[in-house]
């Protein structure tokens, strides 16, 4: 009876800790999300190479204290590819080397994480990345992880743009101009007003630039 006893309350006494590791994850990916939007949409240029360096210090971290957790690895990865892009130069090869291989762990511990953004951010770097010899790029791999993203969340801002964005560098303006419509056309998802509004400005570029391609 005492070691039935002693059971029922360890187990109790752990259920909380449960709770709070898992609010603790929640609430740092949110925070990640938020703080990565400002830092791609609303800080200055010469100002980005730092916030993106803290943030990725930040992404680390979390990962770190959630071992074998798909979230963090996809935010890190995130974080870890717009830094390549708003820096540019020789290190940003290894920035968006190092995001493809948090990814890839991702996948192989949850590729259905955060609806599909595994894909959505694969996808981007296949098609944005130089190919052989200097990068990985491979239009095919990312035309296959951009499907496989709208797959899995056929209404979502990011997956629309991107694969519509893949579309129009392909020169496929008629199909690109579907998705970026979609993107344009994509709910606001609680709590990302800035990155919603930031991709939104993205995707009617993408579509101005297809609409003239089609006007001739």
């Amino acid at each position: 009876m005492k070691r039935l006893a002693s059971t029922v309350l360890l187990a109790a006494l752990q259920l909380p800790l449960a709770h709070v590791h898992a609010a603790s994850l929640d609430e740092g990916v949110v925070a990640l999300q938020a703080d990565w939007a400002v830092a791609k949409y609303q800080t200055a240029p010469d100002q980005q190479d730092k916030a993106f360096t803290v943030l990725t210090a930040r992404a680390e971290a979390l990962v770190a204290e959630n071992p074998g957790r798909a979230e963090p690895l996809v935010w890190e990865a995130i974080i870890v590819s717009s830094h390549a892009g708003a820096t540019g130069g020789l290190g940003a090869l290894g920035k968006v080397k190092k995001a493809r291989e948090l990814l890839e762990k991702a996948e192989k511990i949850d590729p259905n994480t955060l609806h599909g953004s595994i894909y959505t951010s694969l996808g981007s770097l296949y098609y944005q990345v130089p190919g052989w010899p200097l990068g990985f790029g491979d239009h095919k791999k990312a035309e296959e992880y951009l499907k496989k993203a709208v797959a899995m969340n056929q209404d979502g801002i990011d997956p629309n743009y991107f694969y519509g964005d893949f579309l129009r560098e392909e020169g496929r303006y008629q199909e690109a101009a579907q998705y970026l419509k979609k993107a344009l056309a994509a709910p606001d998802r609680p709590g990302r007003t800035v990155a919603d509004t930031g991709r939104r400005e993205e995707a009617r570029q993408a579509l101005a630039k297809v609409e003239a391609e089609l006007r001739g």
